[in-house]
């Protein structure tokens, strides 16, 4: 197969999953290494995919463009598990917290199941299903109910009514985007809605974010910076950004991933 051919096959398969790995590429392919990453640097050079560890996405989102849970679940998984690993520590016995929609969110869900007489209110399905994995009788999982997104978020107003009665002591909210300008943002304007509404729910706000969701824009905003009682993100975050974000937040975490 001549290295068009075969970079016009990889965007195909770019296309219909949202994202693949190199590794998949190789053995789908019978090619090297080497030979993946350099397609995927000319397809990152015409801007039709994005370069992520380990992998390729598709490039470009717009404001209003949303990926699906499958393809945001390969980018940055270091970096989400340390950030999920650090918010764990924050979770203690017999509190009730809410964790919104998102693949970060969905890692610190897999990491609650030891902590005892916790009450856990959710919109995110994946969430849900990593709780339900492990069932401990003196845990309470509470998915709100309402209109399931690209991101596997349950969103409108059955949700916001489910979340608007309740009142939990952290709210650990993923993101699509943060900026100076535009606060916390997300693709999606039901989910913004939803999201506001865990907000008023929670005492205190964590917001779970990888430095590649700096400057990265969404079409409705959640909140501003300054609404969040802690952000945790990774060492990859510029150094400018970490000024501008620590004079805005209440606290910032920079976690190490391994």
């Amino acid at each position: 197969m001549l290295a068009q051919q075969r970079q016009t096959a990889i965007l195909d398969l770019i296309r219909q999953r949202g994202g693949v790995r190199v590794s998949q590429l190789v053995s789908r392919f019978g090619v090297s290494d080497m030979t993946i990453r350099r397609d995927l640097e000319v397809l990152a050079e015409r801007g039709l995919v994005d370069k992520v560890h380990g992998g390729a996405t598709l490039a470009g989102p717009g404001s209003a463009e949303e990926p699906g849970f499958a393809a945001k679940s390969i980018r940055q998984q270091a970096e989400k598990r340390a950030i999920a690993e650090r918010a764990a520590t924050m979770v203690e016995p017999g509190m009730a917290i809410a964790l919104s929609a998102g693949t970060t969110t969905a890692a610190l869900a897999t990491l609650l199941s030891d902590v005892r007489g916790l009450t856990v209110v959710t919109n995110s399905i994946p969430v849900a299903d990593a709780l339900y994995q492990n069932p401990r009788a003196d845990q309470t999982v509470v998915l709100t109910g309402g209109i399931r997104t690209p991101s596997d978020a349950l969103t409108g107003p059955v949700a916001e009514a489910a979340i608007s009665a309740l009142n939990v002591d952290l709210l650990f909210l993923g993101v699509h985007g943060l900026s100076p300008r535009t606060g916390f943002t997300t693709p999606n304007l039901l989910e913004a809605g939803v999201n506001r509404c865990l907000i008023g729910a929670a005492r205190r706000l964590v917001v779970l974010a990888d430095h590649t969701k700096w400057e990265t824009i969404g079409i409705a905003t959640i909140a501003p910076l300054e609404a969040a009682d802690v952000l945790i993100t990774d060492r990859g975050l510029p150094a400018e950004a970490r000024t501008t974000i620590g004079e805005q937040v209440g606290e910032l975490v920079i976690v190490e991933p391994d």
